[in-house]
């Protein structure tokens, strides 16, 4: 696969759709800089929220006097806070990723770089990160002037060795204890399994969500005949004989591997999405991922 473009990464249209949106929270979390974003949590912007009860000990600054010369009751103003997040993206840099056309992992490098766009727009604290044997991670990213900085490390990026998403997501556990928002762009395609690593992040106590990304080759195969299959990671063959009966067998594996994850996340409370590589990062942002709650 050839490098490819800044404008073929995030062009020029794709930006502008992505200023105007924001990465949503299911969970409250406390940032420790002002940042763009408002927080469900209470504080003391300006931007009136509510009134409650005074009660002892609370900063008389707050007091509304008008109301109480009104209704002769202590009352404290509330205000919507902004608040800074931290959003992860890991991204998995396996050589499976790089099957498809275009490859999967191109399609999770530019879903990874438009939605930290959105974050750092927002004024978010936004990291990427490509798991691996040693995970290569960007410096912390904030505000439209890290654009540049962003797109350039996430070129610079490719698969080149078999990950164990386990011990790299430990990896990324142990170096990264702010509270936010994870995202995870993987095929899930690992001999070992994904649960220890999604469980892990579980243990995180962050907002997760689960990017799966398939190739349309993985979905609808157009194969026949006699063939010898090689395992692109650990160079395990097999020969088969491709008919109609085995497509179908193919097709109902792969849709119960899917269909577990996502039983796997939902139970969990992680969001599970599917995504096809070939779709593009205008219609899986601006669309998919905004009717299912990751950006508004």
């Amino acid at each position: 696969m050839p490098a490819t473009s800044s404008q073929d990464l995030l062009p020029p249209r794709l930006l502008a759709r992505l200023e105007k949106m924001e990465l949503i929270s299911r969970k409250i979390f406390r940032g420790r800089l002002k940042g763009e974003r408002r927080s469900k949590r209470k504080g003391q912007s300006v931007e009136f929220a509510d009134y409650r009860n005074y009660v002892p000990g609370d900063d008389l600054r707050f007091v509304d006097w008008n109301l109480y010369a009104r209704l002769d009751k202590l009352y404290l103003k509330l205000f919507l806070e902004e608040e800074d997040l931290h959003v992860y993206f890991l991204v998995d840099a396996s050589p499976s990723m790089n099957f498809g056309e275009p490859t999967k992992f191109f399609a999770a490098k530019q879903l990874a770089a438009a939605l930290a766009f959105v974050g750092m727009c927002r004024g978010d604290r936004v990291r990427i990160e490509f798991l691996g044997r040693n995970n290569q991670s960007s410096p912390v990213l904030r505000g439209r002037s890290q654009l540049w900085r962003m797109v350039d490390f996430v070129q610079s990026v490719e698969p080149v060795e078999p990950v164990d998403l386990t011990s790299s997501i430990k990896q990324f556990c142990l170096r990264n204890t702010g509270r936010g928002i994870v995202v995870l762009l993987s095929d899930l395609m690992d001999k070992q399994g994904y649960e220890s690593a999604l469980r892990l992040l579980v243990g995180q106590q962050m907002d997760v969500f689960v990017l799966q990304i398939l190739s349309p080759e993985e979905m609808e195969p157009e194969l026949s005949g006699d063939l010898k299959l090689v395992d692109c990671e650990d160079s395990d063959e097999a020969e088969i004989s491709v008919n109609t009966a085995v497509i179908k067998r193919y097709k109902a594996t792969l849709a119960a591997f899917v269909n577990q994850a996502r039983k796997f996340c939902a139970q969990r409370d992680m969001t599970y999405l599917l995504a096809r590589s070939d779709q593009g990062a205008d219609v899986l942002v601006g669309q998919y991922l905004r009717e299912r709650g990751l950006v508004r």
